[in-house]
């Protein structure tokens, strides 16, 4: 089993805390000591104010790519993965871009987590339309797999028309890129497209829509894993593949308690096929949350060495 973190480096407060350059390497660096095998990160480029400021799972966001770099430069073994990077925001050419540099440099650290996005203001500030959030998804990851191929690519898309343009770098070993989401369509996606599958067990509480997009019980997960084998059986899928899912109960404390907590539903999920989990970790201060690291090293990664 493998674990990654996310990186509380979307705080602005207090200032300096947890959005420095020195910040992002203290976490990262702590992280890696600690046998933490990622760190992750989110992306919200124009998240709607009353999201940010009173909705409970509203945070800033720091540029994943840029973010994701200095995580990178900071440390030698640990991967970096972004969760998610929202597709339909960006032309395809330019994540392929940014996320094969990233691959190059960081030594193919590099996890691609990608999703469609969910909030409507958000697509309407970027000038993208939130309708076609699914169809300029799925049209991104083809054309992102043809960029890293290498030569010229000829696609037009509903947005772009490339006839012979020949996307650089192109990385000898492309990042895996895992399919965010928990919809029955995320689900489908992964198996066509993807090398991961990065559920979740909670969502944003303010939008009835995402809710749509939630793993909500350990059965639910193990029935849509079972199709998403059975899809990717289907398609001649036979690589390698992660289920890398965000535990339903997030540590809270460093304690026993949590950490069996904790345990209990890793094994449960392992049984069903993860072979990732993604959590939070509390941070109230940037010292604590590099005690609460340390602490995960030695009572949850620790209880799986030389048992992976």
């Amino acid at each position: 089993m493998k674990f990654a973190l996310l990186m509380p480096i979307d705080r602005v407060s207090p200032s300096g805390e947890f959005q420095s350059g020195e910040a992002v390497r203290d976490i990262a660096m702590a992280l890696e000591r600690a046998g933490v095998s990622a760190g992750f990160l989110s992306e919200h480029p124009a998240p709607s104010a009353d999201w940010l400021h009173t909705d409970p799972s509203g945070h800033d966001a720091l540029d994943p790519f840029t973010a994701l770099a200095f995580a990178a430069a900071a440390t030698r073994r640990l991967k970096v993965l972004s969760n998610v990077v929202v597709l339909p925001y960006r032309n395809p050419f330019l994540t392929a871009k940014a996320a094969a540099t990233l691959q190059i440099l960081s030594d193919n650290r590099f996890i691609l987590g990608v999703g469609v996005g969910y909030q409507q203001v958000e697509f309407d500030a970027l000038g993208v339309p939130h309708a076609e959030r699914g169809a300029l998804t799925d049209e991104a990851l083809e054309t992102i797999e043809l960029a890293w191929k290498g030569g010229p690519v000829v696609k037009r898309g509903r947005h772009f028309d490339a006839v012979g343009n020949e996307p650089r770098p192109c990385p000898s070993l492309p990042p895996p890129v895992w399919i965010g989401g928990g919809s029955d369509r995320a689900v489908e996606r992964a198996a066509r497209w993807g090398d991961g599958w990065l559920p979740y067990f909670s969502v944003p509480a303010h939008d009835p829509r995402a809710r749509e997009s939630a793993v909500v019980s350990m059965e639910q997960f193990r029935e849509k894993v079972d199709r998403l084998r059975e899809l990717r059986q289907r398609l001649g899928r036979t690589g390698p593949f992660d289920l890398a899912v965000k535990s339903p109960c997030p540590p809270r404390a460093a304690t026993k308690a949590e950490a069996g907590e904790f345990l209990e539903q890793t094994h449960r999920l392992r049984e069903h096929g993860a072979t990732w989990i993604w959590t939070p970790l509390p941070a109230p201060s940037r010292a604590a949350f590099l005690e609460n690291v340390a602490w995960f090293g030695e009572e949850i990664i620790a209880s799986f060495e030389g048992n992976s």
